[in-house]
């Protein structure tokens, strides 16, 4: 017998856990593969089998997008070692109608999502990451990996983030990387896929919105599409203007931090700054 690669052991063993039929490889990502599996032949599911780099943070994700029951995210059907068997999203996602003008459109969208992943939920809580720790990379960067131009905007984005964690709110469990392209359009609505599992700040889910979607860089650092936003997200959950622009800042600034970190260009999230700390001045 020819000695299988770990991912197609996983694979092999997961069609025989779960009782599937035919696999058919759909994506592999720096962090996961994904397979289109068949149950008994008439239902789509998939198999996400996670790389063993990540398996902690994904696993953790896992486990919250399992808790939340299929109430505005995917559902989960079961989770063994590092292969999760879930349900088969493959809708576009939220990101489409942005790139193609209903910018508000998505954003309702986005506040209805929110608000089911939000809402109170029996069962215990997965361990899930503190938002302070989530943050570490930005208040730990030396200034100077920073372009010599958007040091400002970094220490003022660093400042919000201090600000916001002195001043507490409810401590809820987050998806926390809630962006247009990790939400899919189903029978069943929109729904989020891969969350990260982060404790913190409601307001902070909304963050990440404010920079995206891809390919749509134009949009996002848009004075008129920033208020926008924010009008709609603050008016849907009732989470403060302020503190949604707040978050969205230094959520951009942490970004930054990770795509410096990479050696990743910054210039979209710099386009956008500037008008995010704007933004919050004004709120």
């Amino acid at each position: 017998m020819v000695n299988q690669s770990p991912v197609e052991t996983a694979l092999s063993r997961a069609m025989i856990r779960w009782s599937l039929t035919k696999s058919s490889p759909v994506a592999e990502t720096p962090r996961s593969w994904i397979f289109r599996v068949e149950q008994n032949g008439r239902n789509f599911a998939a198999l996400k089998i996670l790389k063993p780099v990540v398996a902690e943070e994904e696993g953790r994700g896992a486990r919250l997008l399992q808790w939340y029951a299929g109430d505005g995210a995917a559902t989960v059907f079961d989770i063994h070692g590092d292969t999760i068997f879930m349900e088969w999203l493959d809708g576009g996602t939220l990101g489409d109608p942005v790139r193609a003008g209903r910018d508000d459109e998505a954003t309702i969208a986005i506040a209805t999502v929110v608000a089911s992943l939000h809402r109170p939920r029996d069962g215990e809580l997965p361990d899930l990451q503190p938002l302070r720790e989530r943050f570490q990379p930005l208040f730990k960067t030396d200034v100077r990996a920073w372009p010599q131009t958007a040091r400002d905007l970094y220490a003022r984005a660093s400042g919000i983030a201090l600000r916001l964690f002195d001043r507490p709110t409810a401590q809820l469990p987050l998806h926390g990387d809630l962006h247009h392209d990790n939400i899919l359009s189903s029978d069943r609505g929109w729904l989020a896929i891969d969350p990260k599992g982060v404790l913190g700040d409601p307001a902070y889910d909304l963050a990440n919105v404010f920079i995206n979607p891809k390919q749509a860089n134009n949009i996002a650092a848009d004075p008129q599409r920033i208020a926008a936003r924010a009008d709609i997200l603050s008016q849907r959950l009732g989470y403060p203007r302020k503190r949604i622009l707040g978050w969205a800042a230094a959520h951009a600034a942490l970004s930054a931090c990770w795509d410096l970190a990479e050696g990743q260009p910054i210039t979209g999230l710099l386009a956008c700054l500037p008008n995010l700390l704007s933004a919050y001045d004004q709120a």
